[in-house]
């Protein structure tokens, strides 16, 4: 991979009260958990920041992980992908989508660089949608990428080769990346491909602060028994636990939309606290590959038992991670149909607990710092 100098483009200037425009993708809520961090260590150094958000994503989620004090815009900024369900991709309908956003691109361009004009942002971070990259660079606002992917190497992976508009998409959707000052790429990120722009950092995660003792008593559960907490990434999924039997000993923490009906379950929204916070206070996490919830687990020690996902290409790269990192093991339709998980549980817990420090959160925080500074 190529590496372009990031530096800022023009003359620095000194900004009392720097207003930052982030952008983010609303596919699932890994794209907010990536950032809401690294916005919370750059506030902690401008505390003057002020915070526009753009995104598809729900005010309450926006506002729970970015601060109740920014202004949310509702709009949809990129395609993502269409999920039939949180581990499926509607293929053809996304592909339909891609076509018909980029069917009028100069023109989304320039409606969305009006916009960009008239918000009088500072800086542009994206996380990760490019329309937003583009239409900064239209109107020569100084604008920076960053995620664990770009959505140029996902819509290649379903769409290169399969449809007669792949090339022209991809370009555009390149073209767009790379005009960002730098693209900033956490560890553990996809390589890639065509993006020349891309800067390397450490692992990006917002952890909470272990209250277990607390959690327990929420629970009503004894101190040995284990809280295992069931996230699938802010998508439409549910696993069959009614189903579930042998989990003496254990207790499930699940989304309340879920309904469940099983004595061992609470909904986590029921909890009153944080999502970070009750995720730190928990043994162990079952969910799917996705950025927030490995790296996440990574850095708090947990051992994750996780729904595969084969045909998402960033998946492979984010279990290499984990198994190199962490403690992992995936759980396949037995385990997910009977809830015989303790076995695997007890293998994982019974392994060393390393623990991921998430420096990937100053090193972003800091080189956006010079650039509103």
């Amino acid at each position: 991979m190529q590496t372009a100098d990031c530096g800022l483009r023009g003359p620095k200037r000194t900004l009392m009260n720097p207003h930052l425009l982030i952008a983010v993708s609303a596919h699932g809520f890994g794209h907010i958990g990536q950032t809401a961090p690294v916005l919370q260590a750059l506030r902690a150094r401008l505390p003057r920041l002020k915070v526009t958000v753009r995104s598809a994503a729900p005010s309450f989620k926006i506002r729970e992980r970015f601060g109740a004090d920014i202004e949310h815009q509702s709009i949809q900024l990129d395609i993502g992908m269409i999920q039939r369900n949180a581990l499926e991709v509607r293929v053809e309908e996304s592909a339909r989508a891609y076509r018909a956003f980029h069917t009028s691109w100069a023109e989304r361009v320039a409606a969305e660089a009006e916009v960009l004009s008239a918000l009088r942002p500072d800086l542009v971070l994206a996380n990760v949608p490019y329309l937003s990259l583009a239409a900064a660079t239209r109107c020569r606002v100084p604008a920076v990428a960053l995620c664990s992917l770009s959505w140029a190497d996902i819509y290649r992976h379903y769409c290169e080769g399969r449809r007669r508009e792949a090339g022209q998409v991809l370009d555009e959707m390149l073209s767009s990346y790379n005009s960002a000052l730098c693209f900033l790429q956490p560890e553990p990120s996809m390589p890639m491909r065509g993006i020349a722009n891309g800067r390397p950092i450490g692992p990006i995660a917002q952890l909470g602060t272990a209250r277990r003792e607390e959690l327990l008593g929420k629970i009503g559960a004894a101190p040995h028994e284990r809280l295992i907490m069931i996230s699938l990434g802010g998508m439409d999924a549910r696993l069959p636990i009614e189903n579930w039997r042998d989990l003496s000993g254990l207790r499930l923490i699940v989304p309340a939309a879920w309904q469940a009906g099983h004595p061992c379950a609470t909904a986590f929204e029921d909890l009153g606290m944080p999502f970070a916070d009750a995720m730190a206070s928990c043994d162990a996490l079952i969910g799917k590959p996705g950025y927030g919830s490995f790296v996440e687990a990574a850095c708090l020690g947990l051992p994750v038992l996780y729904l595969e996902r084969p045909d998402w290409p960033e998946a492979p790269y984010l279990v290499r991670w984990l198994e190199r990192q962490g403690r992992c093991a995936p759980l396949r339709s037995p385990q997910i149909e009977t809830g015989s998980i303790r076995p695997m549980l007890e293998t994982l817990w019974s392994l060393p607990s390393p623990t991921v420090a998430p420096r990937g959160v100053d090193e972003a925080a800091a080189y956006l710092a010079g650039l509103l500074a």
